[in-house]
């Protein structure tokens, strides 16, 4: 029911797809959104989320940015270029997108800049996310 209301809708009333994974997640030292908002600038971490917007606009010099969720929240991603390119599959096809990262905390908003990706979607077989996508 979960997969069908995601599949659907985006969203289920009964609970969010990484509650089923969650302790795989934190085997994997995935924080979660609710953590990162009270990390300092500069921290290293990891997060894992299902991704929500994938947007690459024109005036960003290749910088790819990525909106993830997980069952506490959102944490907002760049991608630079260079990393986009060499990761251009786990970019483009994760729907569980890990990200190995440092969060950016500048002038009240908070980013994670990203280092390295992850695609985790093995985790959730058969989870369809509708999402924005770039073109």
């Amino acid at each position: 029911d979960l997969f069908a209301d995601y599949a659907l809708v985006g969203l289920s009333l009964t609970s969010h797809p990484l509650t089923l994974v969650r302790p795989i997640l934190n085997a994997r030292r995935c924080r979660r959104a609710e953590q990162l908002a009270h990390l300092p600038d500069g921290s290293r971490v990891r997060y894992a989320g299902l991704v929500m917007l994938r947007q690459r606009p024109s005036t960003a010099s290749g910088v790819t940015f990525v909106t993830l969720e997980d069952e506490t929240g959102t944490v907002n991603a760049l991608v630079w270029k260079t990393l986009g390119t060499r990761q251009r599959r786990e970019l483009i096809e994760s729907e569980l997108l890990a990200i190995d990262g440092v969060v950016q905390y500048q002038d009240g908003v908070r980013h994670l800049i990203a280092s390295r990706l992850h695609n985790y979607s093995t985790l959730l077989p058969g989870l369809r996310n509708p999402r924005r996508e770039f073109h």
